[in-house]
């Protein structure tokens, strides 16, 4: 039985399903940054009721709305913004253009994807059925889900430290619950301000119920000179466009991925919505696949000893558990 058949079957024989979920995402210029957005859209589509997307005014030469209104399916809800960097600095304004999204929605659930996230059509009957097995118990704040974070291309991925293997990505419907920091994540944040998504006193971590399913991740899969414009955009998100001139005043205009063999090999399936994107992969030839790293170049994370060490450590005696990794969610192993 297909994964669509076990939604469909699923669906039908559970007469008292009345739960009701929203998707909801933000971006900014996201065809020219390359940026899969229809495809994060198109992958969770068949299980929620409206995905509303906050797109911020791009470039002129940005075709993100038409990217997203090609979907054409009437769940798809467009929130026309303006992104403000120097009343969010620091990336804050990520994390306000998501929660521009979040009080659009109308779903008890909340599905939150990232412009680079995108679900394998085989989880959908799993995290279908813990959203309305969970509806109830108002102990359970979000749902946790595993990660893969691609690197370079589609056949490699992150085993790594400092890469977070877990993130909150479904949370429940209540105004409390706001967006925080850059986007990663979520916390309770009573009588929250609007303006410091950074603020630390007076938050809460969400307590959350892991379900079965992966977010695949494709953030750091460009041609490099995309992704190269992608840092960019994001430093100057998070550092100012005067900070990001002098940063790259000297930087190639290429990403460099480094040795490709640092990292793990995936060799499953891609979602069948990341079909026609993945065949456009046409930097093969800039990749390195063995050797040493470039020693003129700042070292990735994934490069150094010290990380290295420690992702040997985690992985041969830990079961992948890391060591003081970013944890901004109270798992409930019960639920």
């Amino acid at each position: 039985m297909s994964s669509n058949q076990q939604l469909a079957f699923f669906t039908f024989f559970c007469p008292m399903s009345k739960t009701t979920i929203s998707g909801f995402s933000m971006v900014r210029n996201a065809t020219k940054l390359y940026y899969p957005i229809k495809q994060a859209i198109e992958s969770i589509l068949p299980i929620v009721d409206e995905f509303v997307i906050a797109i911020g005014k791009g470039d002129e030469d940005d075709t993100t709305r038409a990217e997203v209104e090609s979907i054409n399916s009437p769940k798809v809800k467009i929130i026309d913004t303006f992104w403000d960097l120097e009343k969010y600095p620091r990336g804050m304004e990520n994390a306000h253009q998501t929660d521009i999204a979040k009080s659009h929605c109308k779903g008890d659930w909340l599905f939150y994807l990232q412009a680079d996230e995108v679900v394998h059509e085989k989880y959908l009957p799993a995290i279908k059925k813990k959203c309305e097995e969970l509806k109830d118990d108002n102990e359970v704040e979000g749902l946790l889900f595993s990660y893969k974070h691609f690197w370079g291309d589609y056949n490699h991925f992150h085993v790594s430290h400092g890469w977070y293997p877990n993130e909150v990505r479904i949370v429940r419907n209540k105004p409390e619950i706001h967006s925080w920091e850059s986007a990663q994540s979520f916390r309770r944040i009573p009588n929250f301000d609007g303006l410091n998504y950074r603020q630390q006193e007076g938050t809460f971590k969400l307590k959350v119920a892991r379900v079965e399913a992966y977010i695949y991740h494709y953030g750091w899969v460009r041609p490099p000179h995309y992704m190269q414009n992608k840092k960019k955009a994001l430093d100057t998100v998070h550092k100012g466009s005067k900070r990001v001139g002098e940063i790259y005043k000297d930087a190639a205009q290429d990403f460099d991925f480094g040795p490709m063999n640092l990292l793990g090999g995936f060799k499953e399936t891609h979602p069948k919505v990341m079909q026609g994107w993945i065949a456009r992969f046409d930097w093969a030839d800039k990749l390195q696949l063995t050797g040493k790293p470039n020693p003129n170049r700042k070292p990735h994370k994934h490069e150094k000893t010290k990380y290295r060490i420690l992702t040997f450590i985690e992985q041969t005696f830990l079961g992948g558990r890391q060591l003081g990794g970013f944890r901004n969610f109270i798992l409930l192993k019960s639920k």
